[in-house]
């Protein structure tokens, strides 16, 4: 799950992490309004104008402009405002603007790059830090692998403060500098762990003229399987920035990941969906979804998780693989018939039951009248789906 820099930022907060005083806006005569507000209180008529959209490279993208005055953050804000901001991670097709953070300006000495991960391979939170802030840290780590500086927490005891101190000194940080920036990663891990958070970047942290450290950025990504603890991440929740077909996917009870290709797959089991995709791209078929339609689904739950897959004009055909086991057969089968007759279904459809009342589920398919290709194993299905939609394109 992903939130804006501006409520990443009030989160930062509220662990004491310091943050440059901003407000959040929707229009171009709030920008202004917030501009005048953070002069006065600041002295400073420095504004940053921000872009909010769920994507990194807003500044390359044209997304954060600096001005100087309100009238000048107004018309900054007007430009951005609606406009289709294209950035690195949102592809040519770019996500629409229609929030802003209007902050302080501060005058910057030096950039820096801080992030917490879960490193997988370790099953350890990973602490990064690099003197190159305000860069993708995809191209630190290819071109300058050795600028990126890395410690993990051990859960046992946490993240202990000579780590802290071993990256301060690592970023060339001294003075009442480095203190500070201990201060901020203590809390930032601290928030990290309570927020059960998946990433928390800070890109760029910074140090001010005045030897002090900040957070220019937040970045906040949240793991959605503890979600069950943190009922105030619904509030965070911007239904512009999600695709309507998983927002609707995730109200149905389904798992489902818009892709880019044209084989929409049907299936039970998140191992069993990521195999699918697999075997398909195998046969020379691109996926056009993940979809988990999960072990307890009902004849209702599939009919919707057909609908959903056909709202994607670019699916020419679909793959349902269901290995039965909670999941009767016979279910999938009655979800299968109905959501086809439904829909009037025009395109390739190939089914591969198998397990619990499997034999029903067959019977039921092959009886029903309708234009389904039964396939015995997951190869035969893949197989089958791709020279199908070959065939048909």
């Amino acid at each position: 799950m992903n939130i804006h820099e501006y409520q990443g930022k009030q989160i930062f907060r509220n662990y004491g992490i310091p943050v440059p005083q901003g407000v959040a806006v929707f229009t171009a005569d709030e920008a202004a309004a917030a501009a005048k507000k953070l002069i006065a209180e600041t002295g400073n008529e420095v504004v940053v104008v921000k872009a909010q959209i769920h994507a990194g490279g807003r500044g390359k993208g044209g997304g954060v402009k600096v001005v100087k005055g309100e009238a000048a953050a107004k018309e900054a804000a007007t430009k951005l405002l609606g406009m289709q901001l294209i950035t690195h991670q949102t592809g040519p097709e770019g996500k629409k603007v229609q929030r802003l953070l209007v902050e302080q300006g501060l005058a910057i000495e030096k950039e820096y790059y801080l992030a917490l991960v879960v490193d997988r391979d370790t099953r350890r939170v990973a602490v990064m830090a690099s003197t190159e802030g305000g860069m993708d840290i995809e191209e630190v780590a290819e071109h300058s692998p050795e600028k990126i500086k890395r410690v993990w927490i051990d859960p046992a005891v946490g993240l202990q403060a000579f780590q802290s101190r071993q990256l301060a000194f690592g970023l060339g940080l001294s003075g009442t500098a480095v203190g500070e920036f201990t201060k901020i990663l203590t809390n930032l891990a601290r928030m990290f762990m309570e927020q059960d958070c998946s990433l928390a970047e800070v890109n760029p942290l910074i140090l001010t003229k005045d030897n002090h450290v900040m957070a220019l950025d937040a970045k906040l990504n949240f793991d959605e399987n503890a979600s069950f603890r943190h009922k105030e991440w619904e509030a965070l929740t911007d239904l512009a920035e999600e695709a309507p077909t998983e927002t609707e996917a995730k109200a149905a009870g389904l798992s489902y990941v818009q892709l880019d290709g044209n084989i929409g797959c049907l299936v039970n089991g998140a191992g069993l969906a990521m195999s699918t995709m697999d075997i398909i791209n195998h046969f020379g078929g691109t996926p056009a979804n993940f979809l988990d339609v999960g072990g307890g689904a009902t004849k209702e739950a599939v009919t919707k998780a057909f609908k959903i897959i056909l709202q994607s004009k670019e699916v020419k055909g679909i793959f349902v693989n269901i290995f039965g086991g909670i999941m009767k057969c016979d279910i999938i089968a009655e979800g299968v018939i109905a959501a086809t007759k439904e829909m009037g279904l025009k395109v390739p459809l190939v089914v591969r039951l198998e397990g619990t009342n499997v034999e029903l589920g067959r019977k039921m398919l092959n009886e029903s009248g309708l234009a389904i290709t039964a396939a015995t194993t997951m190869a035969d299905g893949a197989q089958k789906i791709v020279d199908l939609v070959k065939k048909g394109s």
